[in-house]
């Protein structure tokens, strides 16, 4: 592989749906030439290794949510005892119907599941607590919409939503405060402070961690192509979506420059007031309507927990989504990224292409590449295939297609082999030679000097020493 493999290109999301992400973090790590565009799932895991809470609580509560305990537990030994013990405390008679586990990774008993729930319930409602501070602290963020807890009516049960009042599908919620919807109880922020130490002082997280830092960014500009995890914030006319910070105007690639270097800041400031800012700037890329990483108008975390009405579920995907099909959409994206749209490519991941739909991942007349199509088992029914490998050589680009693969033992059983379909997307009339690639024009960099060292002693203008 490292004779075949020049440089390896990871789009986002390693974290999350799968019990092995900590495993194939360990290959990364050793990897001889390799680097991550930063997936909105990655963030969340590399806020929570700053130390944002509400980072950690996410990561937590996803964990709970689809049995995927692997990861967070033997992968980086993070102890979640104090939050067992925290919602046995609270919610042990609370059947917790809601944040019952579902799809999970791994096998479980009836009992486990049980807790599970309670762990997940309580997280969850911390985590709206910790999520409303911030937007109360960065009302630039614009998520206004997302402060519900305020909105409930304790006495009758509901929740008034854009005028429509919805009963609430588990009204229990011992820790909230009516008057003081969004205040952590002491109990609280005992168990966030715990956990935050588990985080913080698991060596084989921090190492990972490093190493996205270290190998990755918001996005890549490589060999004349863009790469990057999500989207371009858009509107519904094709303009690029802004953001206003302090009376300035921040859009596409200015954007996610700002955002890029405010995730470095959460992990690595030493001042207080600057982590804080970089902490929920983290915790914007994950949920933010204007995220580059995310996509969507809203996380509706709450609504999908608390309400049976699924129109309220709808997390309205950006205007990007629609027009990345539009070859002027791609044009526009490359031009502001300062790349020739006649020869530049975006590489794009996030959203799972939907093979078995028809769906095509080249988009904007081949300028737009999809390689989303779900390595992970959970999305391989959705999409019908089990990921993309798009390959870059001197001859082009070629797109290969995996299929399913349930297992190694299963495989040597029934004598399977891992079959992949390799399309080509575009061949090159004259082969790309190492010149023409981002390192040859450095190497070409400094053979120039001493192309000219060479001529000034042949000329006499230096001598041997």
């Amino acid at each position: 592989q490292r004779l075949a493999i020049a440089r390896l290109h990871v789009i986002g999301d390693v974290y999350d749906r799968g019990p092995g992400a900590h495993l194939i973090m360990d290959r990364l790590v050793d990897y001889h030439s390799v680097d991550v565009q930063w997936g909105n799932h990655d963030i969340l895991w590399m806020g929570a290794a700053a130390g944002s809470q509400a980072c950690l609580a996410n990561v937590i509560r996803i964990c709970l949510r689809y049995g995927n305990m692997e990861t967070l537990e033997n992968g980086y030994a993070i102890s979640l005892l104090p939050l067992a013990s925290f919602a046995m405390e609270h919610y042990a008679d609370d059947p917790c119907q809601q944040f019952y586990p579902r799809e999970t990774a791994e096998e479980f008993t009836t009992n486990e599941l049980s807790l599970m729930s309670k762990m997940q319930k309580a997280i969850a409602i911390i985590q709206l607590k910790l999520e409303a501070q911030i937007i109360k602290r960065r009302p630039h963020y614009g998520m206004e919409d997302r402060l519900l807890l305020e909105k409930i009516d304790f006495e009758k049960g509901t929740i008034c939503l854009n005028g429509v009042d919805h009963p609430l599908l588990d009204s229990h919620l011992p820790t909230v405060n009516p008057a003081d919807p969004y205040a952590l109880t002491e109990k609280e922020q005992n168990v966030l402070e715990r956990l935050r130490l588990s985080f913080a002082n698991s060596e084989r997280l921090q190492r990972h961690v490093r190493f996205l830092y270290s190998k990755g960014s918001l996005y890549l500009v490589y060999n004349g192509n863009l790469l990057y995890h999500g989207c371009i914030a858009m509107n519904p006319d094709g303009s690029f979506a802004s953001v206003q910070v302090d009376g300035e105007a921040f859009e596409a690639k200015v954007f996610m420059d700002r955002l890029d270097r405010l995730a470095r800041q959460g992990y690595f400031a030493t001042d207080p007031e600057q982590k804080q800012y970089g902490m929920d700037a983290m915790w914007y890329l994950w949920s933010g309507s204007h995220s580059p990483l995310f996509g969507k108008n809203k996380m509706a975390t709450f609504e999908r927990y608390f309400l049976a009405d699924t129109a309220t579920h709808l997390e309205e995907k950006n205007a990007y989504y629609s027009l990345r099909d539009q070859p002027e959409t791609a044009v526009k994206i490359l031009q502001a990224f300062g790349l020739d749209p006649q020869k530049a490519r975006i590489v794009n991941g996030h959203v799972p292409v939907q093979v078995k739909k028809g769906e095509s991942p080249v988009k904007a007349a081949g300028r737009l590449i999809v390689i989303d199509g779900g390595f992970s088992k959970a999305y391989q029914d959705k999409t019908g295939i089990a990921g993309y490998t798009l390959i870059h050589n001197s001859y082009g680009f070629l797109l290969a297609s995996h299929a399913p693969f349930e297992s190694t033992q299963k495989a040597i059983e029934e004598g399977l082999d891992i079959h992949s379909k390799t399309e080509i997307l575009e061949a090159n009339y004259a082969r790309i030679r190492v010149r023409d690639t981002d390192d040859g024009r450095q190497i070409q960099a400094k053979i120039h000097p001493l192309e000219a060292l060479l001529g000034a002693y042949r000329t006499g203008l230096i001598k041997e020493q």
